[in-house]
């Protein structure tokens, strides 16, 4: 692995906080727990759908499980995990929509891989620990930094400095040897400025399926400087992971044969035709982000936060093919055209940037201005490492292909909620967005009409323009509101390597309704949200993975997704149960979908008109149920979550299709009364899947044909499962100083 030097820090970012705190004529010093986030966050008079999660949520179920795992309980959200027990490859979804369409920022500052857009959450493990709290906006949401959201954002802060020193041991460990080590340190406030903060994590699992072992480290460091007016933090956090493949996934009757955990990825057949598996079959990769985050308090009516970013990522994967066609690695001169080889793919890459935002308030206005530039620059290589009876020279490591994607990104924005009677407000929110993007160099594809591998010259400017309207009502314990907004989404990475070569990928649109009502009383809250995403070109998941795992997507004209969203929260006359409940209802839709089929790898295809067709994996029903206790120490949530049948592919075909599935987990902590020396001793204990429901969360659709004795075509489909771990036990211990 590479070494970077510590200025690259200094590179461009973004932030979204701003000193919310009252103070007094005689303090010196700003309440750093009361930073707001105002440049990408919603709040009552925002017409957005949205749903906070609180630290101590976060905390109740952290046993290791990446931070998808701990959101999974908020309204229309899915997740699926590769290795069968959330750790290692996890993912989201939420309406619908994949990770490369939900937005996330951390302090405001975006995620998402600039190229793939996607946030891959097992290069971040255990960020939860140092984590503040989440708001997750469903839809087009406000405006925000990095890539456009087309399903949510995904918003987090992480901790803020403590004024108190401490020291904090956690751990956890449950079946499948899956295990979490934490160490957390803070300095508390000294000189009445300066503050240290940091924690250290080591995570591990062998992982339900076969082999998915995940071995991750993570850790997070922050120094702080506040004064009566100012508040400057830097920031890294980051992780190092080394996962075995898993996202192959296995198909119906390889499951009955091998057994739900068997996992394909790495299969070979050795010199004396024995199966094996490669042991090295393994993703290999590390990031590491640096934020340096400025909030300035001007009088008082203006705040302004500034903030510069930089994120670097190094790994690769590290993959055993069989018989493949020689000619594709620039393999020649012998009369071997086909064998086993090891081959790997690296990623480096790089990003940065650099935003400001002003936020005014005053009497009925409250405005937020700003703007961001951000820069990625990513390479990409592979290199053959082994051909199985080689006869002619190989150069060790030769590369077979390299090409390099350059990204340039900036915003600019103006938002406003005006107060025009008491409880009644209006919000807009004007958004510019441009972005030039590039390709150049050769894919890993292999063209056969060249003879050799695919050219790739892409060189795209989008220019987008994203105004959102609202209206917002409250008046005692009711609130109401109404939006439309645009929202505009570039083609990813994918669209243009992997993508089918007859269809150029085109940018998307988004018109999205919203129309929502709450009420909040102390016994009871309720609320309903209604919305309505109609797309232009939207990039819909084809069912089909890339051989790195990513999920491959196809434009449709015009297709829309629609549903109504229910919460519910009742707190009886006592203060130790809680029952919550959400509950999503949904139609996501293709109109006039035509799905194409072709022979062999994109050779032929022919069309098939299936009219209008549900979107893969859209589920039409998602349930959230939570029945909580809490009573001198003692917390327990029961909670439930039903998934409706998902289809892999577009065609709503039954036979790749994800049935649905009930699961049901059950949280136990109790926190010890303080003893001397110990401020806090929390013991948990976690039981996943408690009714030992055998279901799958994901997978991959395909289809092909071939010519009939008479000449017409045979279609053929196929599919691999995700199979999620049955039931299975974990616990946790907390010692605080």
């Amino acid at each position: 692995m590479r070494k970077k030097t510590f200025a690259a820090c200094a590179l461009a970012g973004t932030v979204a906080w701003s000193a919310g705190a009252e103070q007094t004529a005689d303090s010196l010093l700003v309440n750093l727990e009361s930073i707001e986030v105002s440049a990408n966050r919603a709040d009552v008079k925002t017409p957005v759908a949205f749903t906070n999660v609180s630290k101590a949520k976060l905390q109740r179920a952290n046993d290791g499980r990446d931070m998808t795992y701990l959101l999974s309980m908020t309204p229309s959200v899915v997740v699926t995990s590769d290795a069968g027990a959330g750790m290692g490859y996890t993912s989201m979804r939420v309406r619908g929509t994949d990770p490369t369409r939900i937005n996330v920022t951390a302090n405001g500052i975006p995620l998402n891989d600039g190229e793939s857009s996607i946030v891959y959450w097992v290069n971040m493990p255990d960020l939860a620990s140092s984590t503040r709290d989440v708001q997750i906006q469903r839809g087009a949401g406000t405006s925000t930094n990095g890539a456009g959201a087309f399903g949510a954002s995904v918003n987090m802060i992480t901790d803020a400095p403590s004024d108190e020193a401490y020291a904090e041991i956690s751990g956890a460990y449950g079946m499948y040897n899956t295990n979490r080590e934490t160490i957390r340190v803070g300095s508390g406030l000294l000189g009445n400025h300066w503050s240290f903060d940091a924690r250290i994590s080591h995570m591990g699992s062998d992982g339900y399926i076969d082999r998915a072992s995940s071995r991750l480290w993570s850790y997070f460091g922050q120094a702080a400087y506040s004064s009566r007016n100012t508040n400057i933090r830097f920031i890294a956090f980051g992780g190092k992971e080394k996962t075995y493949m898993a996202w192959d996934y296995a198909s119906k009757e390889e499951m009955e044969k091998y057994g739900r955990r068997y996992n394909p990825c790495g299969k070979y057949t050795d010199d004396n035709g024995n199966t094996a598996f490669y042991p090295n079959q393994h993703d290999n990769f590390e990031q590491h982000h640096f934020q340096l985050l400025l909030s300035q308090r001007l009088g008082d009516k203006w705040n302004l936060s500034a903030a510069l970013h930089y994120t670097d990522d190094y790994g690769n994967y590290e993959q055993y093919k069989t018989s493949r066609t020689l000619a594709e690695y620039g393999l020649t001169g012998t009369d071997i055209t086909e064998s086993d080889l090891v081959r790997l793919k690296f990623n480096d890459n790089g990003h940065g940037g650099a935003l400001i935002n002003a936020n005014f308030r005053s009497g009925r206005w409250n405005v937020v201005t700003g703007g961001a530039l951000n820069y990625f620059h990513g390479d990409h290589f592979g290199q053959v490492a082994w051909v199985r009876n080689y006869v002619g020279p190989i150069d060790p490591l030769q590369n077979y292909y390299s090409n390099t994607g350059k990204k340039l990104d900036g915003n600019i924005f103006a938002r406003a909620n005006f107060d025009i009677t008491e409880g009644f407000s209006a919000f807009g929110d004007m958004q510019y967005r441009g972005i030039h993007y590039t390709i150049k160099g050769v894919s890993d594809n292999w063209d056969w009409n060249t003879g050799s591998m695919a050219a790739l010259d892409v060189d795209r400017t989008w220019n987008f323009f994203n105004p959102k309207f609202g209206l917002n009502y409250e008046k005692g314990a009711h609130r109401t509101f109404a939006s439309w907004s645009v929202a505009h989404k570039e083609p990813v990475r994918s669209n243009f390597t992997d993508g089918d070569p007859n269809h150029e990928p085109m940018a998307e649109r988004l018109f999205d309704y919203e129309l929502g009502y709450a009420f909040n009383h102390p016994v009871i809250s309720a609320g309903v949200n209604l919305y309505y995403m109609d797309y232009k070109d939207q990039l819909v998941v084809t069912g089909q993975l890339s051989d790195t795992g990513n999920p491959l997507s196809v434009n449709v004209d015009r297709s829309y997704r629609t549903g109504i969203e229910l919460q519910a929260s009742f707190r009886p006359w006592c203060d130790w149960f809680q029952w919550n409940v959400n509950a999503t209802f949904s139609r996501s839709r293709i109109k006039n979908f035509t799905e194409y089929i072709y022979e062999d790898e994109w050779a032929n295809p022919i069309a098939i008109d299936c009219g209008d067709t549900p979107i893969a994996f859209s589920p039409d029903v998602i349930v959230n149920n939570s029945f909580d206790f809490s009573y001198k120490g003692f917390e327990a949530s029961l909670q439930t979550q039903y998934v409706g049948k998902q289809y892999m592919n577009n065609a709503a075909s039954e036979e790749t299709a994800l049935d649905a599935y009930c699961v049901s987990n059950l949280h136990l902590n109790y926190t010890l009364p303080a003893i001397k020396g110990v401020r806090k001793i929390t013991l948990g204990l976690s039981v996943y899947n408690i009714f030992n429901t055998k279901y799958c969360n994901n997978g991959y659709a395909g289809a092909g044909y071939k010519v009939g004795a008479d000449g017409r075509p045979e279609i053929y489909r196929y599919a691999g499962y995700a199979a999620q771990a049955p039931a299975h036990v974990a616990g946790t211990v907390l010692f605080r100083f």
